[in-house]
């Protein structure tokens, strides 16, 4: 009876995680960039009473064997990196990646921070950067007097000065990973590159697989509030039905105490 309280309280565990992820999911539908999680589990050890195949007698083997389970473990948090729906914002400064690839800043700890939300402001001294203060990188400062920014699908910055002056100023450069979901989320829309997600590839943007920049664009959340809200149902339901084990249990102990 132990174990299946140890089991259920395991599961309760997992799908109150579950629930959490869900509850983050929804808390950032309206986050620019930002990328749906979901939790995976796996289950724990099993206590073997028998080994399938053992021998139930001097010519015969069992087929199958009598294990125990335990429970239930959280394993990760898997990030969905799928493209969200483009908003048009007319802002100079704002810009999208259609396809893969990070936009790459620089964090006060000195290491690059990676980004899919391409909200970007100008400094008092003309740089760009992020809401925050973070630089893009390679760095980019808009002159004194220019009157508005141009941005072309593979990351050629301008400064338009006049009609008929224009004044290239960067190229933006996009970062790519084999392995997306081994990025670090810290936070303030950024990501930081880890063993696990494997160094960042740079490249201009329409190049080795890089999206293209759309300009006067915001990547908006890939949150599915339907599907979230399916998926909170399931999990309550779920928290419900092993609480529901742990009664049941407890019930049952209850009842073995009180025989006479």
């Amino acid at each position: 009876m132990i174990s299946a309280l140890n089991a259920a309280a395991s599961g309760m565990e997992a799908q109150q995680n579950q629930i959490e992820q869900i509850a983050n999911n929804l808390s950032n539908v309206q986050t620019t960039g930002y990328k749906r999680s979901r939790a995976e589990f796996q289950d724990l050890m099993y206590e073997t009473l028998q080994e399938p195949g053992a021998n139930t007698s001097a010519l015969t083997q069992s087929p199958v064997g009598i294990q125990r389970g335990v429970g239930v473990k959280v394993s990760g948090t898997q990030r969905n990196f799928e493209s969200g729906a483009p908003l048009h914002t007319q802002r100079d400064m704002d810009m999208m990646v259609r396809g893969e690839g990070f936009f790459v800043v620089q964090i006060p700890t000195g290491e690059m921070g990676f980004r899919r939300d391409g909200s970007f402001h100008k400094s008092a001294i003309g740089r760009i950067e992020t809401i925050d203060g973070y630089p893009i990188q390679p760095e980019m400062i808009i002159p004194a007097g220019a009157q508005r920014v141009e941005i072309s699908e593979d990351g050629v910055v301008n400064a338009v000065m006049s009609d008929t002056e224009r004044s290239q100023i960067g190229q933006i450069q996009l970062a790519t990973f084999v392995n997306n979901g081994g990025l670090k989320a810290i936070g303030k829309n950024l990501y930081v590159a880890t063993a696990a997600s494997g160094a960042p590839n740079f490249n201009q943007p329409t190049q080795n697989g890089t999206g293209g920049i759309m300009h006067h664009y915001l990547e908006g959340s890939n949150v599915d509030v339907v599907k979230e809200m399916v998926g909170m149902i399931s999990a309550q339901r779920a928290y419900e039905m092993n609480s529901k084990v742990l009664q049941t249990v407890d019930q049952i102990m209850q009842h073995t105490v009180n025989v006479k």
